[in-house]
């Protein structure tokens, strides 16, 4: 397999594992640099497997039926891989103020469905960087953390 071949299945395994349906924090420990590099719209900048675990912890917390896939083939180049995904999920849970704009009170009931693009660095076999935009406006508006205009 090539290096970007490599790297893609890295990255699947995270978005699979991490991201998907279910979460198995393992993923962590096994693919993850230990001063890892997590940081999207929505949320503080996490870094470190410790921290990383955290944001998923409470996050699936709150939203329990979490969950993102891709939408796209992903696409690699040296260190990186690039997909698209959508995801979401439904507030049922405990309070959540995660969120940069503001805090949502216990189990809300809201749901939310939003697209985004994530470019992942890859250093053997690593993950050390995620980067990614995703569509905040339309999260935080459907959670009703933001009004539309």
């Amino acid at each position: 397999m090539t290096k970007q071949e490599d790297n893609k299945a890295v990255v699947v395994r995270w978005f699979t594992d991490f991201w998907g349906e279910t979460c198995d924090l393992a993923v962590v420990d096994d693919i993850a640099a230990p001063d890892m590099l997590l940081k999207y719209s929505l949320h503080e900048p996490r870094r470190g497997r410790d921290d990383i675990k955290a944001f998923m912890t409470d996050f699936r917390a709150a939203f329990p039926d979490l969950n993102f896939w891709a939408t796209a083939d992903l696409i690699a180049e040296g260190d990186y891989v690039v997909g698209q995904w959508e995801g979401g999920g439904t507030h049922t849970g405990p309070a959540f103020d995660d969120f940069l704009t503001g805090s949502l009170p216990a189990a809300t009931g809201r749901a939310m469905r939003f697209t985004g693009t994530t470019v992942l660095k890859v250093i053997d076999g690593r993950i050390v960087e995620e980067i990614g935009l995703d569509d905040g406006v339309a999260a935080l508006t459907q959670l009703g953390l933001i009004k539309a205009a």
